[in-house]
């Protein structure tokens, strides 16, 4: 069996991601693709525990942090990405490790040998095919955000914070141009979501 394709969308918060997920999903199951559309942190009923306390609880030591957010992932690869993958289903995620990397690393200050020592023992060599990272203003995607309601912790923060993490996206994507693509998330969702689909057909779909 030909293994399925996995598709990550990145990006600061507000930035839309959840809505392109699920238009980017909808698109191509209508041609007939096996698709499955998760997130993080989360996406597997351990994992989904773990979000509840880093998006309700903190602050955490940025490492203690960095610790949670792989042991989510971990849960997300062996229960729900890794089965997916391996039956021939393509996998979209609202965010995966490029998200820490960025938040925590760039963004908190953690050591990147952290990040690459718990990668390395909780991905085992598992990365996306294809990283979406939707770029937009710090300012105006919290906006965006605090207009959504519900609020998590990461939104409370403050915009130099934001302004590290977007960096560390640029950066991300700036490293890796094979698997990443940096694509505007300002324009209208439509808009986005032809940018998007336009990438994966050019990249996934030849």
């Amino acid at each position: 069996m030909v293994r399925g394709r996995f598709i990550t969308l990145e990006g600061g918060e507000g930035a839309g991601k959840s809505t392109q997920a699920g238009r980017l999903v909808a698109a191509l199951a209508a041609e007939g693709i096996p698709m499955l559309r998760t997130r993080e942190p989360g996406g597997a009923p351990g994992a989904e525990a773990i979000r509840s306390v880093l998006l309700g609880q903190g602050p955490w030591d940025g490492v203690a942090e960095c610790m949670l957010h792989f042991a989510a992932r971990r849960e997300h690869v062996e229960r729900t990405i890794r089965p997916a993958l391996e039956t021939g289903t393509w996998v979209v995620s609202d965010r995966f490790a490029d998200s820490t990397l960025a938040y925590q690393c760039f963004g908190q200050g953690v050591p990147r040998r952290v990040f690459d020592a718990l990668a390395a023992l909780a991905l085992e060599g598992l990365r996306p095919d294809l990283t979406l990272v939707l770029e937009i203003d710090p300012e105006a995607g919290l906006a965006r955000a605090a207009a959504r309601g519900d609020a998590n912790r990461y939104e409370a923060m403050d915009t130099d914070f934001h302004a590290r993490v977007r960096d560390g996206f640029r950066a991300i994507a700036a490293a890796e141009p094979d698997r990443c693509l940096l694509l505007d998330a300002t324009g209208t969702p439509e808009g986005v979501a032809g940018a998007i689909l336009k990438a994966v057909r050019a990249r996934l779909l030849p």
